[in-house]
């Protein structure tokens, strides 16, 4: 089964047919919300709302290690991770869809593995490529199939929030090789690894970072570019349908 995990501009999922909710209780606590189960086209999905539906759970504050816990509890095998970024290269502007490549790890002070404590073995999960190949291949094609304009590759930069950045931090992420920057990208994808997860990112550019573009003075975020992007969005995941995980698995 496919699970979609939506980020701060995509807690409801409309073109989910929806068949039921499941609270999931895990060992780590409570998740950001309910599972909402159904389908879209022929393909079983089950979507959560990373900041809940209510969008009120800052990035800092997400039960990530509940969140994966309870989507492969209940039998999830893939996840595609929508998260919306600031883009920092200059091919990545507001609107774009980016599906990139790697990470860079700049959070601080959360829960990032379920190997802890006194009772649990040490676990170390290679991380050299943080993105599934397989699944990445899979989004690309449906992208050039569906004809969404997509951006392959790029280093997301993963910021503590929930405060945006500075401009002078920016140019340290540049400097650093990051191509764009969010806040929610880790620990859920490495927790995913840890739970044998096929995991990917795709990103939606809000805006411009601090210092870049129309950004230069002040974050700007510009109501037709956010919705374009999730309009690109709903396109990439109906173009999904029956690929990513199979019509019943």
């Amino acid at each position: 089964m496919l699970a979609i995990i939506g980020g701060s501009r995509l807690a409801q999922l409309p073109i989910l047919q929806v068949t039921h909710r499941q609270i999931v209780r895990t060992p780590f606590g409570d998740p950001s919300c309910a599972l909402t189960f159904g389908r879209i086209g022929s393909q079983n999905v089950v979507f959560m709302a990373r900041h809940g539906y209510g969008n009120s759970i800052a990035p800092h504050e997400i039960n990530y290690r509940a969140n994966i816990w309870a989507l492969h509890s209940v039998g999830a095998k893939k996840v595609l991770a929508i998260g919306s970024v600031g883009g920092i290269r200059p091919d990545m502007a507001p609107g774009m869809l980016v599906v990139p490549d790697n990470i860079i790890d700049y959070t601080w002070g959360r829960k990032h593995t379920f190997y802890e404590g006194p009772d649990r073995p040490l676990v170390r999960v290679d991380f050299t490529h943080p993105y599934d190949a397989e699944l990445r291949q899979v989004v690309l094609a449906a992208a050039q199939a569906g004809q969404v304009p997509c951006i392959d590759g790029g280093v997301y930069a993963v910021t503590q929030g929930p405060r945006l950045e500075t401009a002078a931090e920016i140019l340290r992420l540049q400097r650093d090789g990051a191509d764009m920057v969010g806040m929610t990208g880790m620990p859920e994808a490495a927790l995913a690894r840890e739970m044998g997860l096929q995991y990917l990112h795709v990103c939606h550019i809000a805006n411009w970072a601090a210092g870049k573009g129309s950004s230069r003075e002040h974050i700007l975020f510009a109501d037709d570019a956010l919705a374009d992007g999730m309009a690109k969005v709903q396109a990439l995941l109906a173009a999904l349908s029956g690929d990513a995980a199979g019509t019943d698995s």
